[in-house]
């Protein structure tokens, strides 16, 4: 186990452990202090600057706003609580995390649809991607994640774009092939990869640095402001600008915490959830491309034009559709579709 993989084991394990003996559960009390000791726990891998941040410190903001009544917020940050699988079991458990930013792929025990609003070539571009989320296609499979999963998608953040980070140059589908790439856990990622000729392996995300760094991996993929947090660049300096996916990154927030607060308390956090989500989709669309050209002027990393991108769909489309009807997506796939 690295160092690295330790500290945020050791960090995770301390911070939960005061957090379950004093969470959210702990801060409601009766009587006159009712009003002013509701707290609420939220968690991010990332620091102050990424767009997931700035979307969930935009959702305390307007829940104060809407709800207009003292309630304090604590967001621990930089991975303190662990990655964002253990802010979903948490949230699952109404312990120590009440509201996260989670990727769909982490809600797969629960919703076998749900890493599919977040797969590959699911989106032609952000217009689309845009129309997807405006005409809520998705509310099946949030309430799906309501249901079986005891949390609420209460908004849908995300926008950067994703493409391949690599150690090599990768410019066509031939010089993909056999790619040891890591994708994320939901089985959709790798068949989806696999089937484009590349070599997906599972791996925890705070583990991909060091894993390209000693060469057991070639490449991994995320937007722009995910190469930037994590310094993936360092090992992985060239973009390859396959532009596989537009991240979904549902705001959620535990149902059995939801169900203890106060029913004003409720709508506010539902209305700020939307607005938030709303205002992190902008803020990570708008700055994605800039992100990018920014550490490739820093001498950071360098943008490689892919030329095979419709082929690469080609190549994908029929495990998409057979995906989709394996988890009973196939209705949100054709309608997701059939946006023009």
């Amino acid at each position: 186990m690295n160092k690295l993989r330790r500290q945020t084991l050791a960090r995770m394990a301390k911070a939960a452990g005061a957090l379950m003996a004093g969470g959210l559960t702990g801060s409601l009390t009766t009587g006159a202090q009712a009003q002013t000791a509701i707290t609420l726990h939220g968690a991010v891998q990332f620091a102050d600057d990424h767009a997931f941040n700035r979307a969930l410190v935009r959702f305390e903001e307007l829940v104060k706003k809407y709800y207009g009544k003292p309630i304090n917020f604590v967001l621990h940050k930089n991975s303190e609580l662990g990655l964002e699988k253990d802010y979903f079991a948490y949230m699952n458990q109404g312990k120590a995390v009440d509201y996260a930013i989670v990727s769909p792929a982490h809600m797969s025990t629960f919703s076998k649809a749900a890493p599919f609003i977040d797969a590959p070539f699911l989106f032609r571009d952000l217009k689309h991607w845009n129309a997807v989320l405006d005409q809520d296609l998705l509310k099946p499979i949030a309430e799906e994640v309501a249901q079986k999963g005891e949390v609420m998608l209460i908004g849908y953040a995300g926008g950067g774009v994703r493409n391949i980070f690599a150690n090599k140059p990768v410019k066509n589908l031939a010089e993909l092939k056999g790619l040891k790439v890591r994708v994320q856990g939901a089985p959709i990622w790798s068949r989806t990869f696999g089937a484009v000729g590349m070599a997906p392996t599972v791996i925890a995300y705070n583990e991909i640095y060091n894993a390209i760094q000693n060469k057991v991996l070639e490449a991994g993929e995320n937007e722009a402001a995910g190469v930037e947090a994590m310094k993936f660049a360092e090992v992985a300096p060239n973009i390859n600008l396959t532009q596989h996916a537009i991240t979904i990154r549902p705001i959620c927030f535990s149902s059995k915490t939801f169900a203890k607060l106060p029913k004003d308390l409720q709508a506010a956090i539902v209305k700020a959830g939307k607005e938030a989500g709303a205002y992190g989709r902008q803020i990570e669309s708008s700055e994605d491309q800039k992100k990018l050209d920014t550490m490739e002027k820093a001498g950071k990393l360098k943008q490689i034009p892919f030329a095979d991108r419709a082929a690469m769909q080609k190549l994908v489309d029929p495990v998409m559709l057979a995906y989709a009807k394996e988890i009973g997506a196939d209705g949100i796939y054709a309608k997701i579709n059939a946006i023009k």
